[in-house]
């Protein structure tokens, strides 16, 4: 019985389907932002960046060495606008901030403690962000290109108290590069992919006394699915530590030998949920801890006695949310 043409074709299409599933090229992507006039998102954006100290044991008795808690946490929720795309694809951005929480310790003392919603920080100087906006050109890879038209909202915050220069401080343009930059997505040209593909970039972070440490970041894209009509593309990070820039970092910074006293650990991990269909951001943050522990072997730990134990730590945070 001799098979007609057209059944030949059908079935020779339906192999070559097959075959392409089972390879997973079905299921490649492009990670990347998509930009339509006039859209318009909000995201909640939450930074954390904290030093700790702890001692235990005899070194509770050293009054030169104090424990405590410095760094920050802010929180930003904001309205993304786009106003234009260029033809390289570049969105022009109006970013308008709708709340604000701030707060900053030092060795355990608030230095700033700042909440949009609540009634008695109305007149703080920190206040006057909210509905302030400025424009950013920012990439199809999550790249900020140039910061624009940010004077009004500095003008809205000029000051002399430290309130007005946290808030000045909040609207410079490596602050706002560092906001809205998205740290998980693919450079151009390297984001058509696969489930099981990866790429990596180099990340430095400084210590200051206990130097400064190089990652190499590999980002793998882990699946693709579908949810309530939309493709959701899911990327993980983790972190090991590079070689790459160490004998640089080594001449830079030779106080980075004091923390070889320490044992130390670290987690650097991340992740990006990305809306295919929209090209939109769903979800993405990353996070590093890294601490750094010295006993002191000649007191032997007993019930009523503990070794003296100096614990140092470090927390870097960036976590971006889509919230309409």
């Amino acid at each position: 019985m001799m098979i007609s043409e057209k059944i030949f074709r059908w079935l020779a299409a339906a192999v070559i389907c097959l075959l392409l599933l089972v390879a997973g090229c079905a299921q490649t992507a492009t990670l990347a932002l998509k930009f339509t006039p006039q859209d318009s998102t909000a995201y909640r954006l939450i930074t954390e960046r904290e030093r700790s100290v702890e001692v235990e044991g005899a070194l509770l008795e050293d009054e030169t060495i104090k424990g405590g808690r410095t760094g920050s946490r802010v929180e930003i929720t904001f309205t993304q606008q786009i106003q234009g795309v260029d033809e390289k694809g570049n969105a022009l951005a109006k970013i308008t901030i709708n709340q604000i929480k701030h707060l900053a310790k030092e060795k355990d003392v608030t230095k700033v403690d700042f909440d949009s919603s609540r009634k008695k920080d109305r007149r703080n100087p920190l206040a006057k962000l909210i509905g302030q906006s400025y424009t950013i050109r920012i990439s199809p890879a999550g790249k900020v290109v140039r910061v624009i038209d940010v004077r009004q909202a500095k003008n809205a915050v000029r000051g002399r108290s430290q309130a007005h220069k946290v808030a000045s401080a909040m609207l410079e343009a490596d602050a706002i590069e560092k906001r809205h930059t998205i740290p998980t997505l693919p450079p151009a040209g390297r984001n058509n992919l696969r489930p099981g593909d990866n790429w990596s970039s180099i990340k430095t972070f400084s210590y200051d006394l206990m130097g400064a440490e190089t990652f190499e970041r590999v980002y793998t894209l882990k699946e693709i699915k579908d949810i309530n009509g939309r493709r959701i593309a899911t990327v993980e990070m983790n972190a090991i530590p590079s070689s790459e820039m160490a004998e640089q970092l080594y001449k830079e910074q030779p106080t980075g030998a004091f923390s070889k006293m320490f044992d130390s650990t670290q987690t650097y991990t991340g992740k990006l949920k990305l809306n295919l269909t929209a090209g939109k951001v769903e979800e993405c943050f990353e996070k590093l801890r890294t601490e750094w522990v010295i006993v002191d072997p000649s007191i032997e730990q007993s019930d009523d006695k503990k070794p003296a134990m100096l614990k140092m730590g470090v927390v870097r945070l960036y976590s971006l949310e889509r919230i309409d």
